[in-house]
């Protein structure tokens, strides 16, 4: 019995250290993929791409039939049927390109499918292990999202979703392993990639009550004691002397005269207050999908809000940040999204992929249109031809809109006869829109330089 119990006592103690040897290797595997990625040193330069609103779908989801098209066509121009290249040529470019950091604001899947979510976690790994750390947050479809939905033949199916900690885990190699500081309250984390440069990634969405109402929250907040939090990592970084950039989905400030609920933040007012008591000059954004730049000054501060469009919608344009430390500066442009490039170093034969700018803006263009057409023929107030006048005016501005450029050239639009008939309209929605658009007062959404 003794020696029962001994070799039992024995059996145990090898198992335990079995578990810790591997425990230990397990560790540090990570660490050493961790450590394969350093943190950039004071006074050095560096570069991040921005990119946000990817609502990637994964393949497995689809078989691109009638059910599929239906969806995509009847959707706001996301160009979901072409999206798994999107996001193939996108790693590429970021892989060729080699910019120190990536950060992606949110919106990462289509509507919080479990499977889009664990095949863009893939396709982020590949990205990584070039040695360009990613930095993630979640966007109002992609957590605990009721309209998660796979397409087949002429139907569609519900599909599994993730909750927050499915999110966390997911991405735990995209910021929140690396974090120097979480959020106790929500998905948000202090990262800090360079000694100068520091990320104040914020989760602005809401999706605790989805179940409840059945669909996916809009809007955005953040509530007191993420603020408290925010004022601690703002510390933090003055006593390092590092400067401090927020990534979040929503929009700290209105970037449209009529597309402001559920995109601007509910509270923006407290945590404007709040990031400019810590001399924050900078936000990163999304969620609109379009390209703007929005300012607020306050005394002797301005702070700038950029929403960089969406990878999904044409133009498919990503941001580059680049911080200059001898100037302590910041300057961003917008670069477009290469995939006829991509489609021919790859010796893809698709013609709509290698004519992809053209066609890109012909589908975008098309989805505009058609809503425009749709929603003016139900008012029964103007003929077939004036119908298509109109159309074609919300079809230009929209596809200048959503680059940023829409006051390049604006008077030829307004000079149309569509443009005629809208400011005469009965008002609607889509007259605001656009008259809101022939007015935008910003002269460039695609630029801007911030001197620290």
């Amino acid at each position: 019995m003794i020696r029962k119990r001994v070799a039992f006592i024995v059996f145990i103690v090898l198992v335990l250290i079995l578990i810790g040897w591997n425990y230990r290797n397990l560790n540090t595997n990570q660490s050493e993929a961790t450590a394969s990625i350093e943190q950039i040193k004071s006074g050095q330069d560096m570069t991040m791409f921005v990119t946000t609103d990817i609502h990637y779908l994964s393949e497995s989801l689809t078989d691109h039939g009638q059910a599929f098209e239906e969806y995509v066509s009847s959707g706001d121009g996301k160009q979901l049927n072409d999206i798994e290249a999107i996001i193939n040529a996108f790693s590429f470019e970021v892989k060729n390109k080699k910019p120190d950091v990536l950060i992606i604001s949110g919106d990462l899947t289509n509507n919080g499918e479990k499977a889009s979510h664990t095949d863009l976690a893939k396709k982020l790994h590949i990205i990584e292990e070039n040695g360009i750390p990613i930095y993630v947050i979640p966007g109002n479809h992609d957590i605990s999202n009721p309209w998660a939905r796979s397409f087949k033949g002429d139907k569609q199916y519900t599909t599994d979703i993730i909750d927050a900690k499915d999110f966390r885990s997911i991405y735990a190699d995209f910021g929140y392993d690396e974090a120097i500081s979480k959020d106790k309250n929500t998905l948000s984390y202090l990262a800090a990639p360079s000694e100068d440069v520091w990320l104040l990634m914020l989760d602005t969405s809401q999706y605790q009550s989805n179940y409840m109402i059945g669909y996916p929250q809009t809007d955005g907040k953040l509530n007191s004691d993420t603020l408290a939090w925010i004022k601690e990592c703002s510390d933090k970084a003055k006593e390092k002397g590092a400067k401090i950039i927020p990534v979040m989905h929503h929009n700290i400030l209105n970037h449209s005269e009529v597309i402001r609920k559920g995109f601007t933040l509910n509270n923006n007012e407290d945590v404007l207050k709040q990031l400019q008591e810590s001399h924050i000059k900078l936000v990163l954004s999304g969620h609109i999908h379009t390209q703007d730049i929005s300012s607020y000054k306050n005394g002797e501060d301005t702070l700038y809000d950029i929403v960089t469009g969406s990878l999904a919608v044409n133009p498919h344009q990503y941001g580059v940040l680049s911080y200059s430390a001898k100037n302590q500066s910041l300057n961003y442009q917008t670069s477009k999204l290469d995939v006829e490039n991509w489609a021919r170093e790859k010796g893809i034969k698709d013609k709509d992929l290698l004519r992809f700018e053209k066609y890109s803006e012909e589908f975008f263009g098309k989805a505009a249109y058609n809503m425009a057409s749709e929603r003016l023929r139900s008012q029964e107030s103007f003929s077939e031809e004036e119908i298509q006048s109109m159309s074609e005016v919300m079809k230009i501005f929209n596809i200048r809109y959503f680059a940023g450029i829409e006051n390049e050239n604006a008077k030829d639009i307004m000079n149309t006869e569509g443009y005629q008939l809208w400011s005469k309209a009965p008002d609607s929605f889509l007259k605001q829109y656009i008259m809101s658009v022939s007015s935008d007062k910003d002269t460039d959404d695609n630029h801007l330089q911030i001197e620290f």
